[in-house]
């Protein structure tokens, strides 16, 4: 306590009413609870604010200006688009400066919320597996051969894009961007090992046993042949 940056406006008027009732220093500075200087600095007229600290703002009020066009050009750019952009207008910016002027005009970057992956069965079950083979060795490794689907989507579905916006843009038609329900995508299936990959195996329709065991016979067998060759092999 005490430095005079720190007294209020009611320390301040309370120091001023008990001066005048004819109190000493140490007891109003006891009373209100801050030093003594503070309390001779206020009553001398030296009272002065707290210098402010912290690294010298880089950009100027016409460079924030600039970020703001930028922004407002195009909602859906990402930090790195408008620090590239506000580089070439000739402001250098690293991408933290950038978001948070970005912040301090009111616009946030909404990101679409992400469900998690694996619940905690799921999460158990894959550290049980990893538990039982922490000790395998790099040549049992190399003898394993992995595969797995992944399915591509051509463009954003439901989740959306991001968009840098404030508070009660939502509707805006700048902020806003078509979507489809049903996505372009297409599904991949792949092998690799420690020896290679092999060929991939792009999928049509949905995934059953009947077409899991085609996938199996036609691609997972010939990958583990040109792998492996005769060698024994763990799928």
């Amino acid at each position: 306590m005490g430095k005079t940056a720190d007294l209020t406006a009611v320390q301040k008027a309370i120091i001023d009413t008990l001066k005048q009732e004819g109190k000493t220093q140490k007891d109003i500075s006891e009373q209100i609870g801050c030093s003594q200087s503070a309390v001779s600095r206020h009553l001398s007229g030296k009272s002065v604010g707290r210098k402010r600290c912290g690294k010298k703002r880089c950009t100027t009020t016409r460079g924030d200006r600039t970020l703001r066009k930028i922004v407002e050009k195009d909602r859906f750019q990402t930090l790195d688009d408008l620090q590239k952009q506000w580089t070439e207008s000739g402001v250098q910016t690293s991408r933290a400066t950038v978001h948070r002027c970005v912040q301090e005009m009111g616009s946030r970057c909404r990101i679409p919320q992400v469900k998690p992956l694996l619940n905690q069965k799921q999460r158990q079950k894959r550290l049980t597996w990893a538990t039982e083979k922490q000790h395998w060795t790099v040549a049992k490794w190399s003898k394993v051969l992995f595969s797995d689907e992944s399915k591509f989507c051509m463009s954003f579905g439901n989740q959306g894009a991001r968009v840098c916006r404030k508070t009660g843009e939502k509707d805006m038609p700048k902020c806003l961007k078509s979507s489809v329900k049903y996505p372009q995508s297409v599904m991949v299936w792949g092998a690799m090992s420690a020896a290679g990959d092999g060929p991939l195996c792009f999928i049509k329709g949905r995934v059953n046993a009947a077409s899991y065991q085609e996938i199996l016979e036609h691609f997972m067998l010939p990958s583990a042949e040109k792998l492996h060759g005769d060698d024994n092999f763990i799928f």
